[in-house]
């Protein structure tokens, strides 16, 4: 991924140094564990141990590489440089280079996994801060884009929270899908290593063995993987749109914070646009395309094949390092978010009384009136504020069908906003506990 929307921790996750060193590590506990079952000297294995402190020189492998045409045994021709020929012949006994990979490739996304939780934790803390915050400030509910009935802005940021909330449920479960290792060999099948070097090898990179692979660990764990960076992409993408349009110049009811300094727009001294949500869409974008190539990575050749082999090498760095950036990025857009009740309040009156249809409609109802009268009674004064800019209690109240089965003081009482945010704290403490 590019340096523009990278963030050093995962960055380094992906690194050629990182990826050498879990080789490494998986390569030395093995020999640990083939030491302890007799099967290789002590002291082979202990002298793997003298590269611990080791800096493995990434250029030098790619330089044995270009001879071998193979990654693993050019990284293991380069330990045998530190370790010492006589020392190293016992490196990788019984192991299939996809013990190696897969292996380390689960570590990564482990690590990953741990660093995109940390990322959602912090989201959800700024999510909940602002929905306490702007738990009774009071605007309008859309429905396809148009004033449906009153809602708070507390209630948004806590919607928000919940479905964050669920992703972070689903990263973890992901994380520990994901967090298999396989020491088992030519096919999987153990024939020529111990199934307790697997054990040693995964308790010591915290990893559960994989119950069956066949050379390679299955697949369907990594597409559930990348599915769950799908999934929390496109809430991210799903928050992001409600702030764009919250900052549209005739809606103006939240926006970005506009830094000293910043300019909107080449040309246009006055735009303030919302440049950070609007990146946050087209990231999601990116992080979702990586679900498609890891759905079809499921289905290999028999035992192993390498299909999936090049497809993971992108879409491992490039979904997790996009997909931390924008919580973070996002994170900083939720701490910040300018809020502005006074025009939530005035979008919401720009058909006045408009929103309260439904309450009229069933106090209609409630009287006597059919539902199908008491509809066409208040569509028809409804059409008029939507026309004429009327108010629509005003309306209401010179309708003399209206009248005729409603008081006045009936009529007006169908226009409190408290009736509407009666219920904020039962749903709170369903999102946030009591």
């Amino acid at each position: 991924m590019i340096p523009r929307y990278s963030r050093p921790d995962m960055v380094a996750i992906w690194s050629s140094e990182t990826k050498f060193r879990i080789w490494y590590e998986i390569e030395a506990h093995a020999c640990d564990a083939m030491a302890d079952l007799g099967v290789i000297p002590r002291e082979n294995a202990e002298a793997v141990w003298k590269a611990k402190d080791v800096e493995f020189d990434v250029a030098r492998i790619d330089e044995i590489e270009a001879v071998t045409k193979h990654d693993v045994i050019a990284f293991l021709t380069h330990l045998a440089e530190h370790v010492g020929s006589e020392e190293a012949r016992f490196v990788h006994q019984g192991m299939t280079s996809s013990d190696v990979l897969d292996t380390c490739l689960n570590v990564q996304l482990t690590r990953a996994a741990d660093l995109l939780i940390a990322d959602l934790e912090g989201l959800l803390a700024a999510l909940k801060r602002r929905a306490i915050e702007h738990k009774n400030t009071i605007r309008i509910g859309r429905s396809h884009g148009i004033h449906a009935e009153p809602t708070t802005m507390g209630l948004t940021f806590a919607r928000f929270y919940a479905e964050m909330d669920r992703n972070l449920s689903r990263m973890r479960d992901a994380r520990a899908e994901i967090a298999t290792g396989a020491i088992s060999g030519a096919v999987g099948t153990f024939a020529n290593i111990d199934p307790r070097v697997e054990e040693h090898v995964c308790d010591q990179l915290g990893l559960v063995p994989e119950p069956i692979s066949t050379q390679v660990i299955p697949r369907d764990r990594h597409a559930a993987f990348f599915a769950t960076l799908g999934v929390i992409a496109s809430s991210i993408e799903n928050i992001a749109i409600e702030i764009r349009h919250m900052q549209r110049t005739e809606v103006l009811e939240g926006a970005e914070f506009f830094s000293m300094g910043q300019k909107g727009s080449s040309a246009m001294p006055h735009k303030k646009n919302p440049v950070l949500t609007e990146n946050l869409t087209g990231l999601t974008r990116m992080v979702r395309a990586a679900v498609i190539p890891a759905m079809e990575n499921v289905a290999l050749w028999h035992e192993r094949d390498i299909s999936h082999s090049s497809v993971e090498r992108m879409i491992g760095p490039d979904a997790t390092i996009t997909l931390d950036f924008a919580l973070a990025r996002l994170t900083g857009v939720i701490d910040k978010m300018l809020i502005f009740p006074e025009n939530m309040i005035e979008n919401m009156n720009k058909f006045p009384g408009l929103v309260m249809s439904q309450r009229v409609l069933l106090a209609l109802t409630q009287a006597g009136v059919s539902r199908e009268d008491a509809y066409a009674m208040v569509q028809r004064n409804a059409l008029k504020v939507w026309e004429h800019r009327t108010d629509f209690k005003e309306e209401l109240l010179a309708d003399p069908d209206v009248t005729a089965a409603l008081s006045p003081r009936e009529i007006e009482e169908k226009f409190d906003l408290g009736y509407h945010t009666k219920h904020v704290d039962t749903i709170f403490a369903r999102v946030f506990g009591e």
